[in-house]
Order: structure tokens, then C-alpha cells, then sequence
């Protein structure tokens, strides 16, 4: 796949992922943290790299959030993230936060980097200290190569039905950038970034400040516009690694390639996040919500969230019912300036509902397009130029199936 903004062309890698780029390296493996498969993994930079982080915005930001957050302050550079599942070291308040604090320091001994230099996650279950045997064991024996992209994609796992990767490469200076990523997230997933756990990886040569100006551009029409279950979790963030390895002049804003850049870490962080919400919990297909001609972005963005957040909607969905009154629910009690009488709704292609009243279309081939992976919904507003598109999953038995026994 290739999309072309101007002149800049930007194109899909079959098969990348966050070991793509050049000058990276990971590894996951079983630390006993689970009862078999990997739980605990590393990504490694050659060198210091210029980083940018998102963080969730809950109040209960678990200890791996704040270490991490502390070692950003230092010097703007990562070379090291660790991350384990099963647990997320999440309210375990002084011992959980002395105990990030030393998986640091043990991932830093052991590759004779500075501790401000690795940043810390945990995913997993809420409330229980971390076995730091195991921990210890992982830092210890956990091994790194270039070929190590689906460990570490496996050890990050929770709830996932799957390994969620992308990557894209561009043209910066004639010469090939690439940019990774890898994500989990399957529930406890909402719009209030970041509801999982993204690593985007890049080999191009940009500033910690400017990259942080990128990514956070690209969180709002990405991460911020996918919903599983309108639940938010503790642990969450995205990171962005660029270390240069590329070797081109310094990308910023004034760039004359700098738009290709932001083209491509935009379609990273839409893969991951549509890969996210696919694999919701239970879930057995994509939502996606496009709404135009609304006041602003805002507006049209806000829209399509409540849309494709409804669990009247989302079941809908999983019955293959176009049910287009859930959808007009939805909309209604939106934040957003809507005009019922401009407002028209399609269902895969059809039109079943149009200023402000219902139109004949056929609930037979409705049923039928409903029934496959991904849904489409479209709102169109006929009042500005506001547009914004969200992406969520069907809700169905096997959700609570899960949840009802998550710790057990």
C-alpha cells in the first residue's frame, strides 16, 4: 500500500514491525510470571534515542508510568524499555514503586547504560505486588536480537487474541526512513489516551521536543478514537524511539520532508489502534464510524466516538440489526452541535435514515453486510467541514464471559 500526500510517498512494509528500522533490537521470554507462554520482554536502541511518551490521564498512574516518566525528565533520551505482563503493578503503592524502580536499575547494570536511560511498563492484573524473583530472573536472562520482534510482540500480551505490528517507510533526504510499532490492548480500552501500551520505533534523526510534537499530532485522530468497553486503565502510554540511524539532516517543521514523516507515524499509530480495536475482548468484528460535514473536527470526532462506544450500537453490530434509531441515540446526547433535520445516516453503503426521518432500504442485504469483519458507518451533518473517524469493536457474550473472570 502506498498513500501519497503532495509530492511525499509513503508505503506499507509487508511484515515490518518495530525491529524494521535500523539499530534496534528485543526479546521476550517465560519468567514465570505466566503459567506458560513469554511474559516479560525488551526493546533495545543501539544507541540513546530521542523519545516521546503519552500517557493514560487516570489518576491511579501505576509506579512503571511514573519511573518511566522520571527517566524522560532527565535527559530526553531512552535506550531501553522493559516491560512484563501478568501483573501491572498497579496501587501497590512505596514497595510497587521501589520495585520499578529496581527493574530499572537491574535492566541499566546489566547493559552499563544510566538508569534515566530505561523506561518501565507493567500490564496485567491491578493491585498485586510484583514477584521480584521472577522480575529479577527476566532482567537477568531476557536476551535481545534483531530477529526478536515477535517474542517481545508475544510477551507484551494480556488479554490479546494477537500480535498487533505495523510499519511504513518514506523518503527523508533521499534516503529510506522507516517507522515501526507494536501495540497491545484488547480491553479496558477508551478514548482518554492511552488506553494500552503502543512502542513506535523509528531510525530517523528528529529532537525529543519535535517528535513529541508529532506523536502527540497523530494520538488525537489514532489512539483517542478507539473504544472497546468506554473503560480506562492505569498503566497505559505510548513511546516513540527515533534514533537517528537513518542518518539525514535533522528533521523539525520546517522540513522540506517533514509532512511524508508525519504522514507515516499517523498510519502507525491508526494501524495499531484499528488493530487494537478489532481484537476487543469477545469481539468478532471492526466498527468503524466516519462522520462529515460537522461544525469542527471536534465535533465530527466526538460524534463518531459516541457512536461507535454505544453498547446499543455495539450489539447491534453483533446481531447484524441495522438499527439505525441506536445510532441516532447515540448521536442525540453527543456533546456535539447536530441539526436532526440535516442528518443522514448510511450502514455500509445504504442510506436508512435522511433529514430527519427513516428511508426504505433492504433490512436482507443490511443483515448480510453487517455479518462481515468490518462494519462501516457513516454520518453525514451537511453543516461544515468537520470530519473525524473512530474505530470500536461488536460487543458480545464471550466480553463478560471474559471480564467475570479475569483475576481467576
Amino acid at each position: 500500500m502506498i498513500q501519497t500526500v503532495k509530492q511525499f510517498q509513503v508505503e506499507k512494509v509487508d511484515g515490518g514491525n518495530l525491529l524494521t528500522p535500523e539499530g534496534f533490537q528485543a526479546g521476550g521470554m517465560h519468567s514465570g510470571l505466566r503459567y506458560k507462554k513469554r511474559d516479560f520482554g525488551l526493546l533495545m536502541s543501539d544507541v540513546p534515542a530521542s523519545i516521546a511518551a503519552v500517557y493514560t490521564q487516570s489518576h491511579f498512574q501505576a509506579p512503571p508510568l511514573k519511573v518511566t516518566q522520571e527517566s524522560i525528565r532527565q535527559d530526553n533520551k531512552i535506550q531501553s524499555i522493559v516491560i512484563n505482563s501478568a501483573v501491572a503493578n498497579a496501587c501497590t503503592g512505596k514497595q510497587g514503586l521501589e520495585n520499578a524502580y529496581e527493574t530499572r536499575s537491574m535492566i541499566a547494570n546489566r547493559y552499563n547504560i544510566p538508569e534515566s536511560y530505561v523506561a518501565v511498563a507493567s500490564t496485567g492484573v491491578i493491585g498485586e505486588q510484583l514477584p521480584m524473583d521472577k522480575i529479577t530472573y527476566g532482567c537477568e536472562n531476557v536476551d535481545v536480537t534483531k530477529d526478536g520482534a515477535d517474542a517481545f510482540q508475544e510477551a507484551i500480551l494480556t488479554t490479546d487474541t494477537c500480535q498487533k505490528h505495523t510499519c511504513y517507510q518514506l523518503k527523508v533526504d533521499g534516503r529510506t526512513v522507516t517507522i515501526g510499532g507494536a501495540a497491545k490492548g484488547s480491553g479496558m480500552i477508551h478514548p482518554n489516551m492511552a488506553t494500552m501500551l503502543g512502542f513506535i520505533t523509528t531510525d530517523a534523526t528528529i529532537e525529543s521536543s519535535v517528535l513529541q510534537k508529532a506523536l502527540s499530532n497523530c494520538i488525537d485522530r489514532s489512539f483517542n478514537q478507539i473504544t472497546v468497553d468506554g473503560e480506562t486503565s492505569t498503566n497505559d502510554m505510548v513511546l516513540a524511539l527515533a534514533n537517528g540511524q537513518a542518518d539525514h539532516d535533522t528533521l523539525d517543521e520546517d522540513h522540506p520532508d517533514w509532512e511524508g514523516f508525519q504522514l507515516a507515524l499517523q498510519l502507525v499509530c491508526e494501524d495499531l489502534a484499528k488493530q487494537i480495536a478489532r481484537d476487543g475482548e469477545g469481539a468478532t468484528k471492526l466498527i468503524e464510524v466516519n462522520v462529515s460535514g460537522a461544525h469542527s473536527n471536534e465535533d465530527a470526532r466526538t460524534i463518531a466516538k459516541k457512536v461507535v462506544g454505544s453498547s446499543l450500537v455495539k450489539t447491534a453490530v453483533y446481531g447484524h440489526d441495522a438499527n439505525w434509531g441506536r445510532i441516532v441515540g447515540a448521536i442525540g446526547h453527543s456533546d456535539a452541535n447536530v441539526n436532526p433535520e440535516g442528518c443522514d445516516i448510511f450502514i455500509e453503503g445504504q442510506l436508512v435514515f435522511s433529514e430527519g426521518t427513516p428511508c426504505s432500504f433492504s433490512e436482507e442485504q443490511a443483515t448480510e453486510d453487517m455479518s462481515k469483519e468490518k462494519v462501516i458507518i457513516e454520518v453525514r451533518l451537511h453543516e461544515g467541514d468537520g470530519e473525524g473517524t473512530a474505530w470500536g469493536c461488536d460487543l458480545t457474550y464471550d466480553y463478560v464471559k471474559i471480564n467475570a473472570s479475569y483475576r481467576t
